[in-house]
């Protein structure tokens, strides 16, 4: 006997299961099913109220709308609000309110059935609500795990750091990253023109080309690729700011290349601070023959690479220039207290709220152990 129940428990799980599938779908055959399942459940309330001479009351139809529209599209939708119309106009009649109470129970229903279908009409994605959303969010989280530094080889680090502005999870800042041979290290950081909600499709949509783009042509051709394709999009407003490094982490040696983004930072051993790197470019979007002049240089042990966008050093008591110099003095305080560990996000905690999100990445080349030190020395004279 329980074997037999467990079956039949099994049975109706896979069941379940697979018309759950079939909805994330969003394909017609499922949202047909979902529909008549909900006509369905109608129908049974309506029979189980007259079984125990209960009248169903107007506000219980308010969660088969709410149901609906989060699960159906907008024409199923449809078909199941007229559906409700109907039951909840006469299972009205009796309820025995009085007939201003009766009217304005069906006004507030109305009001509700309204804004339903108007939010349904606005997917433009043609899914339900929590379909379109969640096919969004995997969207997300799969560029997100694109811009993930992958893991480095010994004595590297890279650590990064994101804050948006209006606290939503679609930022306009971004970061791609791409590791080939466990040696050419390429990652690009990325400022797309624009704030709040509005900017996180853009930066989807651009996060996903430069996904394609890094590490499969060279740096100058890649920004030119970027530019082309924003020139392409039909908004007026696609611009961004980006910088790309490409960096051998057998010796060290990496090339910059700019658009239109603040200047890189080089933590440089000697002087003990952060140098302003020279690397300069046209912000991408704006015209078709954008130049990059790249910047080239060693990073040794000991020392370190800071990117960041112009979140972190803008705002309205300061200029582009002010703003670095604090950004300068503020990273260097941060090493002399607790060095390259969880830099990004203690300097980010200092800088002010404003309308911009904020991005910063750190590479770090770690300095050299005693063996290696003998090593490097032994090398260096020859023997």
């Amino acid at each position: 006997m329980l074997k037999a129940l467990g079956s039949v428990l099994r049975g109706c799980l896979t069941y379940v299961r697979q018309h759950a599938d079939n909805w994330r779908t969003g394909s017609r055959g499922s949202q047909l099913f979902l529909l008549l399942v909900m006509v369905a459940m109608v129908a049974i309330t309506i029979m189980l109220s007259a079984s125990v001479e209960v009248v169903v009351p107007v506000s219980m139809w308010f969660l088969f709308l709410m149901v609906g529209t989060l699960l159906l599209r907008f024409g199923p939708l449809l078909v199941l609000v007229a559906v409700l119309v109907g039951v909840a106009w006469r299972t009205s009649l009796d309820t025995g309110y009085a007939p201003a109470d009766r009217s304005t129970a069906l006004v507030i229903f109305g009001f509700a059935i309204v804004l339903a279908l108007y939010q349904s009409s606005r997917q433009r994605s043609g899914l339900p609500m929590a379909l379109s959303e969640a096919v969004l969010t995997q969207l997300r989280d799969r560029l997100q795990r694109q811009g993930q530094v992958p893991e480095l080889p010994v004595g590297w680090r890279s650590e990064s750091a994101t804050l948006t502005a209006n606290g939503p999870s679609y930022a306009g800042d971004f970061l791609v990253a791409d590791l080939r041979e466990d040696r050419w290290l390429e990652m690009a950081l990325v400022d797309v023109v624009g704030k709040g909600t509005s900017v996180g499709p853009q930066a989807l949509q651009f996060a996903g080309a430069l996904g394609g783009l890094i590490g499969a042509l060279p740096p100058s051709q890649m920004m030119e690729a970027a530019n082309r394709f924003l020139l392409r999009q039909e908004s007026d407003e696609s611009l961004a700011t980006a910088v790309h490094i490409k960096l051998d982490l057998v010796t060290g040696d990496y090339t910059i290349t700019s658009a239109g983004h603040p200047p890189a930072l080089h933590w440089v051993l000697g002087r003990r601070g952060w140098a302003i790197d020279n690397a300069r470019g046209m912000a991408l979007g704006v015209i078709e023959d954008a130049f990059f002049e790249p910047s080239r240089g060693r990073l040794r042990p000991g020392e370190a690479l800071m990117f960041y966008t112009d979140g972190v050093i803008e705002g309205a008591d300061k200029d582009l220039d002010l703003g670095i110099e604090w950004l300068r003095d503020a990273a260097l305080k941060a090493v002399d207290a607790r060095g390259f560990a969880g830099l990004p996000r203690r300097v980010l905690k200092q800088v002010p709220r404003g309308n911009d999100d904020r991005a910063m990445l750190v590479i770090e080349r770690q300095p050299l152990t005693s063996p290696e030190r003998d090593s490097e020395r032994a090398q260096a004279l020859g023997g």
